[in-house]
Order: C-alpha cells, then sequence, then structure tokens
C-alpha cells in the first residue's frame, strides 16, 4: 500500500512530543560517554526528581473528590517534605466543608510507612490502639479524630483532624483496591 505523498509529508513535519525525563536520561547518558561523570549524575537526579512528581501526580489521582457543598485543596509541595525523610511520594488534600475541615494524606514507599507497618498491619494490635472500622476490605485504626490504614504494606492512607463520621464517608469513596496495586 503506498502512502500518498502529502500524508507522508505531514507525517514527517510532525513535531515529535517532547519527553523531558527520556530527554533528561539521554542527556545523562551522552555525558557518561564523554566522560563527565559529575554531569551525567545530575542529569540523573533531575530525572529522577521528575519521575518522583510524576509518581506523586499518579498517586494524587486517588484522593477523592469533595463532598457536595464542600472543597478540595490539594497540597503540591508535600514531596519536597519526604525526601528530607527518607524518600517515597505522598499527596494530601484538605477539605473544607461548612462546619468541619480535614486532611487526607496518602504515602508510599517511605520510611515513615515502614514503621507503622508493624501496628497497622496487625489487626489485634490495633484493637489495643483504638476502635478498628472498616471501609470495605480495609481496616483503618481510629484514635479521636484520626483514621489510618496500611494498604499493601507500602501505603499509609491518613484522614486527621474531624470527627470519624465526617471522614469516613470521604474515605469510602476512594479505590483502596486500585491503591493496594499502585505501583506509580
Amino acid at each position: 500500500m503506498r502512502i500518498p505523498a502529502l500524508v507522508l509529508a505531514l507525517l514527517l513535519a510532525a513535531p515529535v512530543q517532547a519527553d523531558p525525563v527520556a530527554d533528561t536520561i539521554r542527556s545523562a547518558l551522552e555525558a557518561w560517554e564523554d566522560g563527565d561523570r559529575q554531569f551525567a549524575l545530575d542529569e540523573l537526579i533531575a530525572a529522577q526528581q521528575m519521575i518522583q512528581s510524576a509518581k506523586a501526580d499518579d498517586l494524587s489521582a486517588f484522593l477523592p473528590a469533595a463532598p457536595e457543598g464542600w472543597t478540595r485543596e490539594i497540597k503540591t509541595d508535600m514531596n519536597t517534605g519526604l525526601a528530607m525523610m527518607g524518600g517515597g511520594i505522598g499527596a494530601e488534600a484538605t477539605y473544607q466543608g461548612p462546619d468541619a475541615s480535614f486532611r487526607i494524606t496518602i504515602m508510599a514507599d517511605n520510611p515513615l510507612v515502614a514503621s507503622m507497618g508493624a501496628m497497622l498491619s496487625n489487626a489485634q494490635l490495633m484493637a489495643t490502639m483504638g476502635k478498628v472500622v472498616r471501609v470495605g476490605r480495609v481496616r483503618f485504626l481510629q484514635q479521636d479524630n484520626s483514621l489510618q490504614a496500611l494498604i499493601a504494606n507500602r501505603v499509609l492512607v491518613q484522614a486527621q483532624d474531624a470527627d470519624p463520621a465526617v471522614m469516613l464517608p470521604v474515605l469510602e469513596t476512594m479505590d483502596l483496591a486500585a491503591l493496594e496495586k499502585f505501583g506509580g
């Protein structure tokens, strides 16, 4: 099958979509091949930061929409703080309603998550520390105005700063099954 010359010319003239991560990795490889190890390392660090940012954006998609009559504000600088605490990714939103406000935080692959793993993956231990409530098949530890759960032993979900009766309906709208498979 022959492609008409005009179509072929348009295809060849079409701009190639830039991929900043791939471009930065290529730049690092070129620097490596040229013997500039420091620039190669700097470019790899920049590529890693871009990938972490993309993963954080993917994680933010799990933050539920605001309920009717509420607002949601997503915090965009959370990963800077996580970098200082050993890495990982996170997403956070503040929900503001007529009579209450609260935060939902999701963190993955962070030392804090690993340290809480023993507590939040053991149902008996959770029961001694507070009330255990379920959202679908996921156990949340309720302590005062805080709900916490560990998903797939690597993702921490926290809702804080309001009565659990206010926060639970919002948590129930999260796709926790998909979050369990989150790879970013």
